[in-house]
C-alpha cells in the first residue's frame, strides 16, 4: 500500500514516492494483547517511522533536484540554433545567443535564393531587413513549455524569431519576379453612347506580401533556397455578377429618362446624360459599385439645370475712372447634390415611376464684396498692348475681342493658378470663334479660332511684368515681328496652353481692353517691385528661309519668310533698388519658309 493511504491528493507536476513498510525481527513473539504503548506499539511506531524518515530523505533530494531544474528564467534543457540556454537568466541568455550570431555573421550575410515561380532570384538579407529578435527569442525560450521532469531530464528548441521588412521584401521580390505575375482583369461597365460595354474580370498571379514574408522567415535559418508561393486572386465580382448588373441595372438605367421635380419645375434626364453619370467602379479587390457621379451629372445636363437653379453670382471688380469698384454678388439655388446621385440611382432599374425630388439648397457667392474689397486689388500693377490688322471686320480681329471679352474681369485669388484653356473652353464655332490663319505642321492654314495667339502673347506680357510665376507657356515655332522676341507665347485647344501662378499675398485683376488695332492687358493688384525689365542676348545661329511653292487653293496662304535664330531673354526684377530676381528664358526659331501658291516656274 502507499504511505499516504488510498486516497491521493490531486495530481500536480511535482514526483511522489510510494514507499513499503518494513518489519525487523524481534526477542520474541508478540503477545495475543498488547496494552496501548506496550512493545507492539513501538514496534508498529519504528516502522512508521522509518517509512517517515525514508521519505523525508527522498523528498529533500527531490526538493535539491528541483531548485536545479528551476534555476535561472530559461527552462534546463533549452537551446535557440543549437545553443543551450536553458538555466540562464534573461541577460545570460541574450548574451549567449547574440555570440552565437556573432559566430553565424558570415552565413547570416550571404545571399539567399529565393524560388518564385519559374524564377530563381538572390537578395541580400540586410537588404530586406532580415535579423533575428534577441530580446524576442529569449522571452519566448524563457516562456517555453517545460514538466518539471522534463527540466530535469529533457531537452526542447525553441525557434529564433526572425523580422524581415515586408515592403523592402515584396519590393525585391517582384522586381525579381518581372512579367511573370499577372495582375487581375478588373470586371467593367462603361457606356459606348447608351450601349453598356463589359470587361469580363480574370484571375491574377501575384505576391501576397504576408506570405512571402512568411516563407523568407521560416526559410532563412535553414541554408536552403525558400520558395516563395504565388497567389492565384479573383475578382470579387464574378462574370455572373457582371451579367446580373447590366441586365438589371446598366440596361434598363437608359431606357428612358428620368424626371426631376423641384419647387421651381421639373428637368428631364435623358439616356445620354444618365450613361454619361452613372459609374461602375472596382476596388482594389474587384468589387463593382454603381454611382451616379453628380458631378458629370450637371455637366451632362449643362444649361437645361437653369430651368430649376439660379447660379450664385461672384462680386466682380471693374475699373472705372482709372479706380478699381467692386459690385457685390447675390446667392443663389442650387441642387443638393448629397442625395441627388443616391436618390437618382434608386430609380435606374425601375421601368415605371422613374422619377425623382430635388431639394434646392440656398447657396451662397463663392466671392463676395467684402472678401474682393480685401484682396488688394487697389492699382494698376503692369500693361501690355499689341498691334494688329485688318480692323474689326477681320475675322482674327473678331476672334482677339472674343476672347478678350472672356478674360475680362477675372480675379485670380492669392497663390492660384490661372489656365487660359481652363478659363476658356474650346475655343470652336459653337463659342463664337471664327476661321482665321492659323500654324499647322508648319505653316499658315485656315483654322477656328485664330488670332487667339496674340491675345495669349498680350496676357503673357502683363503677367511676366507684373513679375508673377510662369508655368506653362511655349512661343511660336517662327518668330513674327509684332510680338517680342522669346517673350511671347501660342495656345492651341487643348493641348498647348498658356499657365501663370499669382505667386503673391494679394489678389490680382485681369483688365482687357481693345480697339480696331490694338489688345491691351492690363493687371491690377498692389504694386511689389520697383521695376521689371528684359534684357535681351544677341541672336545667334541665324537660318535662312526656303523657297517651298504649295498649290493653289483657298487653303494656301502665302508668306515672304522669315529668319530663324536662336535669342536668350533675361527677365530682371528690382526691389528697393537692388535686383532680386533673374530670369533666363531661350528660345530657337525656326526659319519660316517663304511659300508661294503656284508650280514652279519652268
Amino acid at each position: 500500500m502507499t504511505l499516504y493511504g488510498e486516497k491521493r491528493p490531486p495530481a500536480d507536476d511535482r514526483p511522489t514516492v510510494q514507499v513499503t513498510a518494513v518489519t525487523w525481527p524481534d526477542d520474541g513473539p508478540e503477545p495475543a494483547t498488547a496494552p496501548s504503548g506496550g512493545p507492539g506499539s513501538g514496534r508498529r511506531r519504528v516502522r512508521v517511522l522509518l517509512a517517515a524518515g525514508v521519505t523525508g530523505g527522498i523528498l529533500a533530494a527531490v526538493a535539491g533536484a528541483g531548485a536545479w531544474a528551476y534555476a535561472g528564467d530559461v527552462p534546463r534543457g533549452t537551446s535557440v540554433l543549437g545553443t543551450e540556454l536553458g538555466g540562464r537568466s534573461r541577460t545570460a541568455a541574450d548574451r549567449e545567443l547574440r555570440a552565437e550570431l556573432d559566430r553565424r555573421a558570415a552565413a547570416l550575410a550571404a545571399p539567399l535564393r529565393i524560388s518564385i515561380g519559374q524564377r530563381t532570384a538572390e537578395i541580400n538579407p540586410a537588404e530586406v531587413g532580415l535579423g533575428v529578435d534577441v530580446t524576442a527569442t529569449v522571452a519566448a525560450a524563457a516562456a517555453a513549455d517545460a514538466h518539471p521532469v522534463s527540466r530535469l531530464v529533457g531537452s526542447r528548441t525553441v525557434d529564433p524569431v526572425v523580422t524581415v521588412d515586408s515592403d523592402r521584401l515584396d519590393e525585391a521580390l517582384r522586381k525579381a519576379l518581372g512579367d511573370e505575375a499577372s495582375a487581375m482583369t478588373m470586371p467593367a461597365i462603361t457606356y459606348q453612347g447608351t450601349t453598356p460595354k463589359v470587361v469580363q474580370p480574370k484571375p491574377g498571379l501575384a505576391l501576397d506580401p504576408k506570405r512571402s514574408a512568411d516563407a523568407v522567415r521560416a526559410g532563412w535559418l535553414a541554408g536552403r533556397p525558400v520558395t516563395v508561393p504565388l497567389v492565384e486572386s479573383h475578382p470579387a465580382t464574378t462574370a455572373e455578377d457582371l451579367d446580373r448588373l447590366v441586365a438589371e441595372l446598366a440596361k434598363p438605367a437608359v431606357a428612358a429618362p428620368v424626371t426631376l421635380r423641384t419647387d421651381r419645375g421639373s428637368v428631364q434626364i435623358p439616356p445620354a446624360a444618365i450613361a454619361k453619370s452613372l459609374r461602375f467602379t472596382a476596388d482594389k479587390t474587384g468589387l463593382l459599385t454603381p454611382t451616379v457621379d453628380v458631378k458629370r451629372l450637371r455637366t451632362a445636363l449643362g444649361n437645361a439645370l437653369l430651368a430649376v437653379e439660379v447660379p450664385p453670382k461672384d462680386a466682380t471688380v471693374t475699373i472705372a475712372g482709372g479706380r478699381p469698384t467692386v459690385t457685390d454678388g447675390r446667392p443663389g439655388q442650387q441642387l443638393d447634390t448629397a442625395t441627388l446621385g443616391r436618390d437618382v440611382l434608386a430609380v435606374l432599374p425601375k421601368s415605371d415611376g422613374r422619377e425623382v425630388t430635388g431639394t434646392l439648397n440656398p447657396t451662397p457667392a463663392e466671392l463676395t464684396a467684402q472678401k474682393l474689397a480685401d484682396l488688394g486689388i487697389k492699382e494698376r500693377v503692369s500693361t501690355f498692348t499689341t498691334r494688329f490688322t485688318g480692323g474689326m471686320a477681320s475675322s482674327r480681329s473678331q476672334n482677339i475681342a472674343t476672347v478678350a471679352k472672356e478674360v475680362d474681369g477675372t480675379v485670380v485669388l492669392p497663390g492660384k493658378t490661372f489656365s487660359l484653356n481652363g478659363h476658356t473652353g474650346e475655343r470652336g464655332y459653337a463659342q463664337g470663334y471664327r476661321d482665321a490663319p492659323v500654324i499647322l505642321d508648319g505653316k499658315l492654314v485656315p483654322g477656328v479660332g485664330g488670332g487667339t495667339s496674340q491675345f495669349t502673347t498680350t496676357l503673357f506680357n502683363a503677367t511676366y511684368y507684373a513679375g508673377l510665376e510662369d508655368v506653362e507657356h511655349k512661343p511660336h515655332s517662327y518668330w513674327f515681328d509684332r510680338y517680342p522676341a522669346v517673350i511671347e507665347s501660342t495656345i492651341f485647344w487643348p493641348d498647348l496652353d498658356f499657365k501663370f501662378r499669382n505667386n503673391t499675398q494679394y489678389g490680382l485683376l485681369i483688365d482687357t481692353s481693345y480697339t480696331s488695332s490694338t489688345i491691351t492687358v492690363s493687371i491690377w493688384s498692389t504694386k511689389l517691385y520697383d521695376s521689371v525689365k528684359t534684357e535681351y542676348g544677341p541672336r545667334r545661329n541665324i537660318t535662312t528661309p526656303k523657297l517651298i511653292h504649295l498649290d493653289p487653293g483657298p487653303s494656301c496662304i502665302p508668306s515672304n519668310g522669315i529668319n530663324g535664330f536662336t535669342q536668350d531673354a533675361f527677365r530682371v526684377i528690382k526691389k528697393a533698388g537692388a535686383v532680386v530676381k533673374r530670369e533666363k528664358f531661350t528660345w530657337r526659331y525656326d526659319a519660316e519658309p517663304r511659300y508661294v501658291c503656284g508650280p514652279k516656274p519652268s
